[in-house]
C-alpha cells in the first residue's frame, strides 16, 4: 500500500468522524473463560483460543502464555502497524524492519514476598530496527509520530481509568 492508498482508505473515516465524533468511539473487548482443570484463562482472540497461565517464575509450566509476553506482543503488533502506517504516510523509505519489546519484572511483587516490589513492569523498552537511508530527522519524525499514534503504548504510558466488578 503507498501513502495515496492510505489515504484514499482512511479520509472517509477521518471525514466522519470530524462531523460526528461518537462514531469514533468503539469498544473493543476481551472475553476469557477460566480453565476448571488449572490455572488458566482461556481467551478468545477472535481467531483462536489463547491459554494463559503462571509464568514460571510464579509456579507456573511454561506451556501455557504469560499474560505479560501478551502485553508486551500488543504492544509490538501496535507499535509495528503503526510504524508502517506512518511511514507509508510520509512516505518514506523503510525496508526490513523489526520491532522488539522487552520489559523487566520482579516476580516478588507478583508472589507477595517483598511489599515493596511493584506487581507490574518496571520498565518496558520498545525497539525499532530499521533498515532506511531516511536522514535521522525523519527517523525522528517517524518515531514521534508512532509513539503518538500506537494505541497500546499511549494506554500503558497514560494510565486509563480502570474499574473492577463482578456479577
Amino acid at each position: 500500500m503507498d501513502a495515496t492508498a492510505l489515504k484514499a482508505m482512511q479520509t472517509p473515516l477521518k471525514d466522519a468522524y470530524r462531523e460526528d465524533a461518537g462514531k469514533a468511539l468503539i469498544t473493543l473487548r476481551a472475553r476469557g473463560t477460566l480453565d476448571d482443570q488449572s490455572i488458566a484463562c482461556k481467551v478468545e482472540t477472535g481467531r483462536a483460543l489463547a491459554v494463559a497461565g503462571l509464568h514460571p517464575a510464579t509456579g507456573g509450566s511454561g506451556l501455557e502464555l504469560c499474560s505479560g509476553d501478551m502485553l508486551l506482543e500488543a504492544l509490538v503488533a501496535c507499535a509495528g502497524v503503526t510504524l508502517k502506517a506512518v511511514a507509508t504516510a510520509l512516505e518514506f523509505k523503510l525496508g526490513n524492519a523489526t520491532v522488539e519489546a522487552e520489559g523487566d519484572l520482579d516476580f516478588r511483587g507478583t508472589l507477595g514476598v517483598a511489599r515493596d516490589a511493584p506487581v507490574g513492569f518496571r520498565e518496558i523498552r520498545l525497539k525499532f530496527n530499521l533498515d532506511t537511508d531516511e536522514p535521522q530527522e525523519r527517523i525522528d519524525s517517524l518515531l514521534k509520530l508512532t509513539e503518538r499514534y500506537c494505541v497500546v503504548f499511549q494506554t500503558i504510558n497514560n494510565k486509563p481509568t480502570l474499574t473492577v466488578s463482578a456479577n
